[in-house]
C-alpha cells in the first residue's frame, strides 16, 4: 500500500513519536508499505510520522545514493535511540519528502551509535558513518519531531518562510501523493 506523504506544517511532523509495542501492529507489513511508499517518491528514507503515524518507526534504503558503501544498505528501525554521535561535523545538502522542492545544507556528526529493533524484533546496537549515518540521523529526527529545516539559521528560515507556508497550504510540486495540513 502506498501512503500519501504528510506535508510540512502538519502537527504530526513536530511531535515526538510513541514507542511501538511488540505485537501491536504488523511491523513487517508496515515496513513493506513504507518501502513501497518511499520508492514511489524516490526517497532514501521514510519515517512513520511522514505517513501520519506518530510511532518510532523508520525505514532506509540508501543504495540509490550511488555510493559503494551503501550498496545493500536497506534497514528497518523500530524504537531507535541514538546513543552517541561523534566524529567530524560535515555539511551536506539534505531534502525531505515532506518538504518537496527545498534542499539546504545541514551540518551533522559523521558517526553514530544507535540501538534499535528490526522488523523481526531482533535487537541491535550498531555504528554507522558517512552517508549511512546521515540518512539515519535525518529519519531519526522525524521520530523526535525535528525537521532538517530546524537546523537552518534564522536568516535561511526567513528566506524559506514563504515557500514553507506554501507547502503547508498545498502549493507544492511533487511526483507523489501528498497530504497537506491546510487543505
Amino acid at each position: 500500500m502506498i501512503y500519501p506523504i504528510v506535508a510540512y506544517g502538519d502537527t504530526v511532523l513536530k511531535k515526538k513519536a510513541s514507542p511501538v509495542t511488540q505485537g501491536e501492529l504488523d511491523v513487517k507489513k508496515l515496513a513493506e508499505d513504507m518501502f513501497e511508499t518511499m520508492y514511489e517518491a524516490n526517497g532514501v528514507g521514510l519515517a512513520a510520522p511522514q505517513i501520519g503515524k506518530s510511532i518510532r518507526f523508520f525505514v532506509v534504503d540508501a543504495e540509490p545514493m550511488d555510493e559503494e558503501k551503501l550498496v545493500g544498505f536497506k534497514k528497518v528501525f523500530i524504537n531507535a535511540t541514538i546513543l552517541e554521535e561523534s566524529g567530524e561535523e560535515w555539511a551536506y545538502q539534505e531534502g525531505c519528502l515532506s518538504i518537496p522542492g527545498v534542499r539546504e545544507e545541514v551540518t551533522r556528526k559523521s558517526v553514530i551509535k544507535i540501538h534499535y529493533w528490526d522488523e523481526n524484533w531482533v535487537e541491535h546496537t550498531d555504528v554507522f558513518d558517512g552517508l549511512a549515518a546521515r540518512v539515519i540521523q535525518h529519519e531519526y529526527d522525524h521520530i523526535e519531531g525535528v525537521l532538517f529545516t530546524d537546523y537552518l539559521s534564522p536568516f535561511k528560515k526567513r528566506i524559506l518562510k514563504g515557500k514553507l507556508t506554501g507547502i503547508s497550504r498545498g502549493v507544492a510540486r511533487a511526483d507523489y501523493r501528498m497530504r497537506f495540513p491546510a487543505k
